[in-house]
């Protein structure tokens, strides 16, 4: 990022710089929480559809503890999107201010997601002690289409900023005579939806995949941390490929929108055919490369299947209305670690596969439940690329060619914006702490159900004896011994 000297050097406002780190700092911490809530409920319904279909006490455990953590997260998710939507107004008033007729429907499709989202979980949590089996599993299927559509909201009001259009300017440059199926559905609409919700599945998929990687490799082999690690794992795998192929579409939909993004993010300077690859490597602001791996000619041919293909540079456009050298870097580095952690990825997916191919069964090499085990922390690290290639290499605009981010900024005092992100940062510390406070909780409490603890099941508060149907009340006589069953790998265990 640009120093507050530099800043005021370029004659841009003092508040500029805290205003983004905020935005950014607020950014990073929610997005790492909307894989969970846009995708773990697809992988909970898809283990309690198992269940089910299946007859299986074990998928049914697994499916409703998921429900747990999903509730908590969306919980936490509640805390950081509000600060997100009071930012929108309170750090960028000018763009809110000029812009909101044309985008804000997105805004508001994801409010009315999240509220259906909300009364969805809510019937999916109470439902399990109350309702049918079938009843209570189809009054949830609609929570994974609640979640798309708060996606669809959010990416729609994204990829408007990055390619704007549905309206037209009065003589005063007002936007007027909007079109919203055209302000919803922009040219970079598509390839960024798509290659964000299977973004959000495959990194919930590596991430939940993940946790019993860790049980498998501390010798916990029954089948409860099998199937959690093989159904979440499978649809991950599944969708790597898929993602990648998407990722690529995506790219070059950049490269045909946002020519000078796309620069940014190859680190082109000059407009050329032939034009080679980078991987990592820094831009100077005289236009020259250090480090990094060249690899010639790859760039034209990735933008444009051929050699020949011209690639716009960023000296083609005034420095005023390109990326910085540090930005342009910035995003390219966020984009080549995306690349690379998903090229690893589909090495991962092609080992699970063939491992099922010739012995239908998962992979016993240790080094493999290692891999997988990090996997989902690579993912949350693309997500965070991802966002930072999105982002950064726009700027200097919040609207594509319209609106720079200096124009929009709020003109609240810097020193008052400082303080502010100290404050977020502060709660945000607690908020997460407390996130991971419950979820280890949890855990605990269900190692202890799962260990067949006497002691420990009469300290927690009584479950009920079967996972659907009322609550009933423990024996007394039999709270010094485990009840039938032995765990709640069964019908009769806590859940």
């Amino acid at each position: 990022m640009l120093s507050t000297a530099a800043l005021l050097a370029n004659g841009t406002p003092a508040q500029l710089l805290p205003a983004r780190e905020l935005m950014a700092f607020t950014l990073a911490s929610h997005i790492l929480l909307v894989p969970f809530g846009v995708a773990l409920p697809f992988i909970t319904l898809l283990m309690h559809h198992r269940a089910l279909r299946r007859n299986d006490p074990v998928a049914l455990t697994l499916a409703r503890r998921w429900s747990a953590v999903m509730a908590v997260q969306f919980a936490i998710g509640i805390v950081t999107g509000t600060v997100l939507s009071f930012e929108f107004g309170l750090l960028w008033p000018g763009m809110m201010g000029r812009w909101g007729d044309v985008f804000g429907l997105g805004f508001g499709v994801e409010a009315w997601a999240f509220f259906l989202e909300a009364v969805l979980i809510a019937i999916y949590l109470y439902g399990w002690r109350r309702l049918k089996p079938w009843t209570h599993f189809w009054l949830a299927v609609p929570l994974p289409l609640a979640a798309l559509m708060g996606a669809f909201g959010i990416i729609a009001a994204n990829s408007w900023m990055n390619t704007p259009q549905g309206f037209s300017l009065d003589a005063q440059g007002k936007p007027v005579n909007v079109d919203v199926r055209q302000a919803v559905f922009t040219p970079i609409f598509g390839p960024e939806y798509w290659h964000f919700v299977v973004a959000m599945l495959l990194t919930a998929g590596y991430v939940v995949a993940g946790v019993y990687a860790v049980g498998w490799l501390r010798g916990r082999r029954d089948r409860y941390h099998r199937l959690g690690f093989t159904v979440p794992f499978t649809v991950a795998a599944v969708l790597t490929p898929v993602q990648f192929m998407l990722g690529d579409a995506a790219a070059r939909a950049v490269f045909h929108k946002q020519p000078i993004k796309f620069a940014a993010m190859e680190i082109v300077w000059k407009t050329d055919t032939h034009v080679p690859e980078y991987m990592f490597g820094r831009l100077h602001p005289d236009g020259t490369i250090s480090g990094g791996l060249k690899i010639p000619q790859l760039d034209s041919i990735l933008a444009g299947f051929s050699p020949k293909t011209k690639v716009t540079g960023l000296s083609s456009v005034a420095a005023s209305d390109r990326p910085t050298a540090t930005q342009a870097t910035i995003a390219h580095w966020a984009f080549d670690i995306m690349v690379t952690i998903g090229s690893a990825l589909i090495l991962l997916a092609l080992w699970y596969a063939w491992s099922w191919w010739r012995h239908r069964d998962n992979p016993g090499s240790r080094w493999f439940y290692r891999c997988a085990a990090l996997a989902g922390v690579a993912c949350l690290v693309t997500v965070e690329c991802g966002w930072i290639t999105t982002e950064v290499g726009r700027q200097p605009w919040i609207v594509y060619h319209y609106m720079r981010v200096s124009e929009a900024v709020t003109s609240t005092r810097a020193g008052s914006l400082w303080a502010m992100l100290g404050i977020v940062m502060a709660v945000y510390v607690a908020v997460f702490g407390a996130f991971l406070a419950v979820v280890l909780k949890m855990r605990t409490r269900w190692r202890i159900a799962d260990e067949g603890s006497a002691a420990g099941r009469a300290e927690l508060p009584p479950e009920a004896d079967t996972p659907y149907g009322p609550r009933s009340k423990p024996d007394p006589a039999a709270a010094g011994a485990p009840p039938a069953g032995g765990s709640d790998h069964t019908p009769g265990g806590a859940s």
